[in-house]
């Protein structure tokens, strides 16, 4: 079952990306490198709720 996940930038805290991932293999929280529009560089964006 996969799930919706929104992905916030940790500087500025704007959700910036949507992305998919499955529950069952990664129950954890996602973390990925993205580039954030506001910020102008390459943040790190965490899952939000």
């Amino acid at each position: 079952m996969r799930d919706i996940a929104i992905l916030a930038c940790t500087e500025c805290k704007e959700r910036n990306y949507t992305t998919t991932r499955n529950k069952k293999t990664t129950p954890e929280r996602l973390e990925k490198v993205k580039f954030c529009p506001r910020c102008r560089k390459q943040t790190t964006h965490k899952e939000t709720k």
